[in-house]
């Protein structure tokens, strides 16, 4: 069978580790790497024994597909160029940055007939994936994703920035439409907002509590979801699952009367290696992504009404003098 071939745009902090992942695989052939940079694109090209280019255009007719991570502003721009000719597209959260912009990138995928993924990578986490037969009916989610600041990554908002991967496993786990939404949120050490937190409601009951921080001293990444048979808490980075139930089978420890505590084993994996090969995947038999581009779209959605109802608060504060 013949090699996929890929290229990968933009090799930044991001970019790099996607073509370290494609250059692991016997599947794939790692075509070129193109970085308006052209000593950042010499420097990844020969790490990984592959082309460099500074531009992208020049990749166009030797790819199959592509990992596109750029800024995000030029998102839209450079992904609209690859699938107007036919090219596959792994492309990384958030879509885009407006709603219209995702809308006519879905839109052209389906026209084109091109694989669409999005690059959240927590729905490839062990845990996430290790969680998915256990879920039943999920009623209150609390996720708490907080980073210290890094310069990279402050030409857009914490929403956009970190909130955005725990929206799109909250949506892949509620199954009912956003009801409404409550938010607050400051800016600390960049023009944009650096904490924020959204109280997300659905038609069926269920309410996510979602925080992000990029001023935190620590890094954490963990997120509690509460059914009527169980408590579950998981942390990201340990990829690691605790379970509270009335269930006291097997080799779980009573926490206190009635209440039992598990440790679910997991074997750990690597998120992005999980994406780039599933996206590989597809580019071979053409299914639709674990996370598509309408799924990134509904994510940007939701991520674009908190910021929106932050904005408006910080604004409407600001009128009344209680913000300078």
């Amino acid at each position: 069978m013949r090699k996929v071939r890929v290229g990968v745009i933009g090799v930044g902090y991001f970019g790099q580790f996607h073509a370290e992942k494609y250059h692991r695989l016997s599947e794939v052939e790692l075509v070129g790497v193109a970085d308006i940079n052209s000593s950042r694109s010499q420097e990844i090209a020969k790490r990984f024994n592959t082309g460099a280019y500074c531009n992208y255009e020049d990749l166009y007719d030797k790819v199959d597909a592509v990992s596109i991570a750029v800024p995000t502003p030029v998102h839209y721009q450079v992904t609209k160029e690859f699938f107007h000719r036919g090219i596959d597209v792994l492309l990384e959260k958030p879509i885009t940055t407006t709603l219209q912009q995702a809308d006519e990138l879905v839109e052209m995928a389906e026209k084109k007939h091109c694989v669409f993924q999005v690059g959240h990578q927590e729905r490839f986490n062990a845990a996430i994936i290790a969680l998915e037969e256990s879920l039943i009916d999920p009623m209150f989610i609390e996720s708490h994703r907080l980073s210290p600041f890094l310069q990279r990554a402050a030409g857009v908002d914490v929403v956009l920035d970190l909130m955005i991967h725990d929206i799109q496993v909250i949506l892949s786990m509620v199954d009912s439409s956003i009801q409404s939404i409550h938010a607050v949120g400051v800016p600390i050490v960049s023009p944009h907002l650096d904490i924020a937190n959204a109280r997300i409601e659905f038609e069926n009951g269920c309410i996510a509590n979602v925080t992000a921080s990029r001023v935190s001293r620590e890094k954490s990444r963990k997120i509690r979801i509460f059914q009527s048979n169980a408590y579950f808490s998981i942390d990201y980075v340990a990829q690691r699952i605790t379970v509270l139930s009335r269930d006291g089978e097997g080799s779980r420890k009573a926490l206190f009367p009635g209440v039992f505590a598990q440790d679910i084993e997991i074997t750990k994996t690597d998120p992005l290696e999980l994406e780039i090969k599933s996206f590989v995947e597809r580019v071979r038999d053409r299914r639709r992504p674990l996370v598509s581009g309408l799924d990134g779209k509904k994510a940007l959605e939701v991520a674009l009404r908190i910021t929106d109802q932050i904005q408006k608060n910080i604004e409407k504060r600001r009128k009344s003098g209680l913000v300078v």
